[in-house]
């Protein structure tokens, strides 16, 4: 096939081998080898989304170049601000001033996807939200991802924060091949927290065979994200989901990609560096109403619904059964931060900037208007207590 024809495909949305042709897909796709980075299949590649908590995997990536960088160690105290307690769940819900040890607050992050714990870290790396951001911005930028922006390392929604399924497998090669020696935490099925067991967000984790990584995302206006990595015999293949209704279809969609990709060798394709731009780049597409509207609250959460009883119309699928076996858990928690704080969080003496409360109204005199505290809402983990219920 002539390289004009190819890129005439690309153009028109059409790369995909006749030998992976399925049923249609409704939304953005990209199925690759990571080892080699050919594309084995792809739709609406370069479609802007909102990447949700894949927003996290940059947050590791930053965190992980920092580590090497020398600004911070794996043992290094995370402190939890007022700012990253207030996020709204999923989060593990620690009161501000807590302290934890980086490399248990990435476990918490990629494996709970806790949006206090991902602000937290950015926080302490970044010195701020926005210092953070720019750094997320400019590792992006260096990668090649042309079509994202980031506005906070948690990947809670904002119209300013979005991405495509080509700059995430960009992303994704990225993360495996410079620090494979993280590998392993993507692929952990559970948490210990205390007594508290917390069951990875992936369903592909411990169900589908050769599942190792990567991570899950969801606000109302992205639907369903996910990236699912999986190795067989020496070869990894990574499929990106973007914009399904439900945890339990992204997790199909993701193996059924995998299935055929592996069921294919790897073909004599362009790579992911190497594809260009096609279809509508700028407009993004908001699924809100599509997948909150019509939902009950309890659909509206990364967590999977309840196993379906036995009789009911409805077919279970096997992510939706519990795992076969009693998943591995990683113990993680609070303490144990004996390395040097993030640079980013010292000043320029050295010294530690106070994260004190700011002052409130004298009790004995009337608050002016406006003067009144925000309320910031409470700490909880109302997700994490789904998730048990229905993965454990």
């Amino acid at each position: 096939m002539r390289h004009s024809h190819i890129l005439k495909l690309l153009l028109t949305g059409g790369l995909a081998l006749p030998m992976l042709a399925g049923p249609a897909l409704a939304n953005p796709v990209i199925l690759f080898d990571l080892n080699s980075g050919k594309v084995l299949q792809h739709q609406d590649a370069f479609k802007r989304w909102y990447p949700a908590s894949l927003s996290k995997l940059m947050t590791a990536y930053v965190t992980f170049r920092a580590i090497a960088a020398g600004e911070v160690q794996l043992d290094s105290p995370i402190k939890v601000t007022k700012h990253s307690a207030g996020e709204p769940p999923s989060k593990m819900g620690f009161k501000p001033g807590s302290v934890m040890r980086l490399d248990n607050a990435l476990k918490m992050m990629l494996v709970k996807s806790a949006n206090d714990i991902a602000m937290a870290i950015g926080e302490n790396i970044g010195g701020s939200q926005a210092g953070f951001a720019v750094r997320m911005n400019a590792e992006a930028a260096r990668l090649g991802m042309t079509g994202t922006h980031f506005v906070n390392p948690n990947g809670l929604f904002s119209p300013e924060q979005y991405t495509t399924a080509r700059d995430l497998a960009l992303l994704v090669m990225a993360i495996r091949k410079e620090f494979p020696q993280y590998a392993p935490w993507f692929s952990i099925e559970g948490l210990a927290v205390g007594k508290k067991a917390i069951s990875n967000y992936n369903l592909l984790i411990g169900r589908y065979p050769g599942a190792d990584g990567m991570k899950t995302g969801f606000v109302c206006p992205s639907g369903f994200n996910m990236i699912g990595s999986a190795t067989r015999n020496g070869r990894t293949l990574v499929a990106v989901v973007l914009g399904e209704k439900s945890a339990i279809s992204r997790a199909e969609t993701a193996a059924r990609l995998l299935d055929q990709g592996f069921a294919t060798p790897d073909p004599n394709w362009l790579t992911v560096a190497a594809m260009p731009s096609y279809g509508d780049t700028m407009s993004p597409n908001d699924m809100h109403d599509e997948i909150c509207r019509k939902k009950a609250p309890h659909e509206q959460s990364e967590a999977a619904p309840p196993v379906a009883a036995k009789g009911a119309d409805v077919p279970k699928s096997s992510y939706q059964e519990k795992l076969d076996h009693v998943p591995t858990l990683v113990a993680v928690g609070l303490g144990g931060a004996t390395g040097p704080a993030p640079k980013a969080m010292l000043d320029q003496g050295g010294q530690e900037y106070a994260d004190v409360p700011l002052p409130s109204w004298r009790p004995d005199i009337p608050a002016p208007k406006g003067a009144e505290p925000a309320v910031v809402g409470q700490a909880t983990a109302v997700q994490g207590d789904q998730l048990v219920k229905a993965a454990n």
